[in-house]
């Protein structure tokens, strides 16, 4: 039986790579699929990015992530944006199509797939704690994804109102600024709470989000964007209060989903994936 020792590449670029835990959860999608495929975790400093993508394209690779500090920078050295990456102003996953490296976001895409799973956006009243990369995809997304309404919460005026211009200006919903100068509490007609800072990220453990916690409903679907751990102080006190959760694990299985579907045309299984993650023990 003839071999083909040709493996299609995919990877990721960033700086630093080290600690990136999506190599371990795609190359376990692609051996539990059967596909030959290989993701490799490469260090790519700023000034290397060019060299990089060219080389990608040189040697054929299917497509790659791109992360810190590279998410924007990598527009100039790409053919085109799809719809979302373009209004977001942000890549996080390359896509060969034909010759053409097409730049996508799948952070805010994953973040929304995790949700839907618990609550449709359609319709729905978002709070969105967060101004910086991860909150302006999941604002935008939430919002192609039929959002009625969201707040932006944040402390810095300028980065929280761009945020809602953003909204207002290029998608169906709209969207409003609310400074965080005190503890915000939840309006009650609120239907989704989304985490889009960075605040209980691992080390910083016990570090939550200064919200008044008792204006949390059961009716409420709260999700945070932290991966690790899962189960933030933010989530825990969610559950406390009776509200349904999602957790930022499966904003990341599921935009490593649907970065494979771009590559190989595969739906994985996330279960596969989130397992993955949770062996590593984060």
């Amino acid at each position: 039986m003839p071999h083909d020792f040709l493996q299609p590449l995919t990877g990721s670029f960033a700086m630093p790579a080290g600690e990136n835990p999506t190599v371990a959860m795609v190359e376990a999608a692609y051996r539990h699929h059967g596909l030959n495929w290989r993701y490799m975790n490469c260090e790519v400093a700023p000034e290397a990015l060019g060299d990089a993508v060219r080389g990608a394209r040189a040697m054929g690779w299917k497509g790659f992530n791109c992360s810190i500090p590279h998410k924007v920078a990598v527009i100039a050295h790409l053919d085109g944006l799809g719809e979302s990456a373009q209004i977001i102003g942000a890549v996080n996953t390359i896509v060969r199509r034909g010759e053409q490296l097409i730049g996508e976001n799948t952070d805010g895409k994953g973040f929304v797939k995790a949700l839907s799973e618990v609550i449709n956006p359609t319709g729905k009243r978002v709070v969105l704690l967060g101004a910086g990369g991860a909150a302006r995809a999941v604002a935008v997304e939430m919002a192609l994804a039929g959002a009625a309404h969201l707040v932006i919460v944040n402390r810095n005026r300028v980065r929280g109102e761009t945020v809602a211009q953003l909204v207002n200006d290029k998608t169906p919903a709209s969207a409003e600024y609310h400074p965080w100068e005190i503890t915000f509490a939840i309006p009650e007609t609120t239907d989704i709470v989304i985490n889009a800072t960075s605040l209980g990220l691992y080390p910083h453990v016990d570090a939550t989000p200064d919200i008044d916690y008792a204006t949390l409903r059961p009716t409420m679907v709260v999700a945070d964007g932290i991966p690790n751990p899962p189960l933030t102080k933010l989530l825990q006190a969610a559950h406390q209060r009776g509200c349904q959760t999602v957790d930022g694990l499966g904003m990341l299985v599921n935009q490593g989903v649907i970065g494979i579907k771009y590559w190989t045309g595969i739906d994985v299984d996330a279960h596969v994936m989130r397992q993955a993650l949770l062996a590593l023990e984060l």
